[in-house]
């Protein structure tokens, strides 16, 4: 069974305050967390290893041993066939600028993340990375307010998802937020081939690791 990327679009899929996750090929797991610490803001990370961790588990180990959670990130990592997947944890809302570096030599880095405890409110964010370049970028509601309503990115890439955007009735004003998320996501799923396995990141024990401030 395929559990493609539209689950996300549930309230609070992962754990509280949103989500962050990558999707990539063209990397390893053990590569691909070198790569988020190496794109982490304010300093290099050290990396120190948790083992395997459920979400829920690396929330309360995060809680436990870093109270508000104010200093640090963390991240889960899996394989499900061909791809390469990473959750991130802790304060990766402010640790990333961008994920751009993490797809150098040749990678494919697929990031989705949404704040969806910020107060702003923030849209949710969709973007491709290949060999350090911006394919595709935009927020998931298309929304005027944060920024173009457009598709960013790569010229044989971009305009193509911003048809199928179109095509599937996006932007639309009169649309709830979070079906406006779901119908996005639906979009870059089966243009990207894009699958997150549910049970295994909501439930399963996977490696995990603390990207800690050296």
């Amino acid at each position: 069974m395929i559990d493609g990327i539209t689950w996300l679009a549930a309230p609070q899929p992962i754990t509280y305050g949103g989500y962050s996750v990558l999707l990539t090929r063209g990397v390893d797991g053990e590569e691909l967390v070198s790569r988020l610490a190496e794109a982490a803001l304010e300093g290099r990370r050290v990396l120190r290893p948790l083992g395997k961790l459920t979400s829920e588990e690396l929330v309360e180990e995060l809680e436990d041993e870093y109270g508000d959670l104010s200093e640090d990130a963390a991240v889960r990592v899996g394989r499900d066939g061909e791809w390469v997947f990473a959750v991130l944890y802790g304060l990766w809302q402010g640790e990333f600028a961008s994920m751009e570096s993490v797809s150098r030599d040749g990678a494919h880095v697929f990031h989705l993340d949404f704040e969806e405890d910020n107060a702003k409110p923030v849209p949710p964010w969709f973007h491709y990375f290949h060999d350090e370049r911006l394919m595709c970028g935009f927020n998931l509601y298309l929304a005027h307010s944060w920024g173009s309503a457009g598709v960013n990115g790569n010229p044989g890439v971009a305009p193509q998802v911003e048809r199928l955007l179109r095509a599937a009735g996006l932007p639309d004003e009169s649309l709830p937020p979070r079906d406006a998320h779901r119908t996005s996501l639906q979009v870059v799923e089966r243009h990207f081939g894009l699958s997150l396995p549910r049970a295994r990141v909501l439930g399963e024990a996977l490696p995990s690791v603390v990207l800690e401030i050296a």
